[in-house]
């Protein structure tokens, strides 16, 4: 692996990461310790990242550590929670090189900064292979305020954030199969969690259900619908697409499919649609109603521009 033990890179590259909270102990210990304010909840969240099928392994080691964080904290947004502490564990190959470790954890540093997450334990080992991530997200939001994917009820709209299908077509321009684009591109490497977004939907009690976007919309929406209990109509149509991804129109499945947004996909009362007007203008963030919560029971249903329900077959990432 790297020319130190597993003991100096830690002390070299993540400790330096750690000493914002002394609860961290500087990573010398068995375990961190974690104060949990009176009248909060504590949110946990993990995801595993594996070259090849989460991230390429032809990435910097920054766009990687940029992923392996997103993910995580996009999940704690999706609750609106704000990021506390996250865990690390890397299993790293014997062709992994001290400097890129030392790129790795600078990208960390970087993507866990605007969070105010601190890391604060993990743990690395060697392995034959693949590169591997596990990352433990824990984050706090007052009692009474989480968001979940159950509360949704007939009548309510389904927003989104920002725009759809550049991460997908993004992972497309990175292995050749279409052209260059940089916008897409960094839209796979470098995906942005709508914290602020999903704190500030919980905080004024603006969604009744709301999703991060990760394995496609149509797929993430339909846990929604399963949670919930209802059915979502979705207006292909009216769901954004950058002017790159726009650019590929014979697309749309993927773009509906393919995942890899991480914007969030919320249902609102309808008596909140002035809200939440207000509140894209105030985080300059776009949030576009795309559909609308109906009858209970069938799931999600997308509607071409005359109204007639697309067949879409399956769509959405499997993870196994």
């Amino acid at each position: 692996m790297a020319d130190g033990s597993e003991f100096d890179i830690i002390a070299r590259y993540f400790k330096p990461l750690a000493c914002a909270d002394e609860g961290a102990l500087g990573l010398s210990d068995d375990a961190a310790l974690l104060d949990i304010p009176q009248h909060q909840h504590l949110v946990v969240t993990s995801d595993a990242l594996v070259a090849g099928v989460h991230f390429l392994a032809t990435q910097s080691p920054q766009d990687i550590a940029h992923k392996v964080v997103a993910v995580n904290l996009s999940d704690l947004a999706a609750m609106g929670a704000a990021p506390r502490a996250v865990f690390l564990a890397a299993q790293f190959p014997a062709d992994i090189t001290e400097d890129w470790i030392m790129a790795f954890s600078t990208g960390l540093g970087e993507a866990l900064a605007p969070s105010g997450a601190v890391l604060m334990g993990g743990d690395t080992v060697g392995t034959p292979g693949p590169l591997a991530f596990t990352l433990t997200a824990l984050g706090l939001v007052n009692k009474g305020q989480a968001l979940t994917r159950a509360g949704a009820n007939l009548g309510d709209v389904l927003y989104v954030s920002g725009t759809i299908g550049d991460g997908a077509l993004g992972l497309l321009c990175l292995t050749g199969k279409l052209e260059p684009n940089a916008h897409l591109a960094s839209r796979y490497t470098r995906p942005q969690p709508r914290l602020a977004l999903g704190q500030a939907l919980a905080q004024r009690d603006l969604a009744t259900a709301c999703i991060d976007i990760s394995d496609g919309l149509i797929a993430d929406v339909g846990h929604i619908c399963e949670t919930s209990g209802l059915s979502i109509i979705i207006e292909a149509a009216a769901v954004p697409r950058s002017e790159a991804c726009a650019a590929f129109p014979k697309l749309l499945n993927l773009v509906l499919g393919g995942g890899d947004d991480f914007e969030l996909a919320f249902c609102v009362r309808p008596d909140n649609i002035a809200a939440i007007e207000a509140l894209s203008v105030e985080l300059d963030m776009p949030l576009t109603r795309i559909g609308e919560c109906v009858e209970k029971g069938t799931g999600v249903s997308v509607l071409d521009q005359s109204g007639q329900i697309m067949n879409l077959g399956s769509l959405g990432y499997r993870h196994f």
